[in-house]
């Protein structure tokens, strides 16, 4: 019942995340992003992954022997789906034998998609060719072209509901945190937040960094 990517800017060095699906609140519960790397966990998702995750990969870990970990510190991993990429744009997934029909997987430099209940198994591949085929554009703008890509490959099974956007640079906290937690279009709202809150990154990013600097607003 979900879809998603995660993502890395060779130029900029930024992760990021976007994800959506028929359930409620799904990015609550599936991605997370830090300046050293970033997490995806769905298919019966364990919420506990991507934050151990991220504490390992702040400790030097790439993304093969997180994923290893996270696996062995889950219940019944044939029902997860797991994707890990780290600072240096390795990446690693899972894809539990037990994930609910029909999977798919794809994976593409400095990116991976994953999927459950999808309406076709080359979802992800179509997410993936839409994220590789925009370099020059910001990370958060082709991490929604590849959700667009997703949705317009098929997408889901059911009908999407929820979706999610994450962006982390060299703090600690994301700069681009955008959700939709229940919609009949989640990914066109997803689409205007971003478009609403693209020409304003810049200057939130600056407030929180020093206020005295900071364009007013």
């Amino acid at each position: 019942m979900t879809y998603s990517l995660i993502g890395r800017c060779a130029r900029s060095g930024a992760f990021g995340a976007i994800v959506t699906s028929s359930s409620v609140a799904t990015a609550a519960r599936c991605i997370r992003t830090g300046p050293m790397g970033v997490v995806a966990t769905q298919n019966f998702s364990d919420p506990a992954l991507a934050p151990i995750g991220l504490t390992l990969l702040r400790q030097g870990l790439g993304a093969a022997a997180v994923l290893r970990l996270l696996l062995e510190s889950t219940t019944a991993p044939e029902h997860r789906q797991v994707a890990v990429l780290d600072r240096h744009g390795r990446a690693a997934f899972h894809m539990g034998e037990a994930g609910m029909p029909v999977t798919g997987s794809a994976i593409g430099r400095d990116c991976v998609a994953m999927g459950n209940l999808l309406a076709n198994d080359g979802v992800p591949a179509a997410m993936v060719a839409a994220f590789v085929a925009c370099p020059e554009e910001p990370l958060a703008e082709r991490l929604v072209r590849a959700l667009e890509a997703g949705l317009d490959a098929g997408g889901e099974f059911d009908d999407e509901h929820g979706a999610g956007l994450l962006v982390s640079e060299v703090h600690d906290w994301p700069v681009v945190d955008l959700r939709v937690d229940w919609s009949e279009a989640p990914v066109a709202e997803l689409r205007a937040l971003w478009e609403r809150y693209r020409p304003q990154q810049a200057a939130y990013v600056a407030r929180f960094l020093d206020p005295r600097e900071a364009p007013a607003f």
